[in-house]
């Protein structure tokens, strides 16, 4: 027979380490300027940055869904590797910066996008708060 502290171990949450910091696996700080980003302002840069490219499509490609996607990560590839952040980064104050490899900024940048674009990758999340996508462009969004 089952029992309940059989299923309790899934319905603990992600395992974690007592006093590990999120991001001080690259030597980020734990709070203020270039420490991770919560989840919650991740997500409103992301509805900012959609909204943006929603507006830009209705008004010039009569919001075809394509044209949408594509000025998105256009927008997603082009600010980021000019400027560090999308216009909704900006806005919430976080930036993108490189923590690992030697990769330049437009490759991160490009593999960071397109890995976004497939989502799943954006909601699976380790321990440093670095989504799959961030963890394998090597980037991570941190507080401006």
């Amino acid at each position: 027979m089952i029992e309940r502290k059989d299923l309790g171990s899934w319905m603990d949450g992600a395992p974690s380490e007592a006093g590990h910091v999120p991001g001080s696996t690259w030597g980020l700080p734990a709070d203020g300027p270039g420490a991770v980003a919560a989840a919650g302002r991740r997500f409103a840069t992301l509805l900012v940055d959609w909204a943006l490219a929603s507006v830009v499509s209705a008004l010039v490609f009569d919001y075809e869904s394509v044209a949408t996607l594509v000025l998105f990560a256009t927008m997603n590839v082009l600010l980021i590797t000019v400027f560090g952040a999308t216009p909704g980064q900006f806005l919430l104050r976080l930036r993108v910066t490189p923590v690992s490899g030697r990769s330049p900024m437009v490759l991160r940048a490009l593999i960071r996008t397109l890995l976004l674009l497939l989502v799943l990758p954006a909601v699976i999340w380790n321990r440093d708060r670095q989504p799959l996508h961030d963890a394998v462009a090597g980037t991570a969004v941190v507080r401006a």
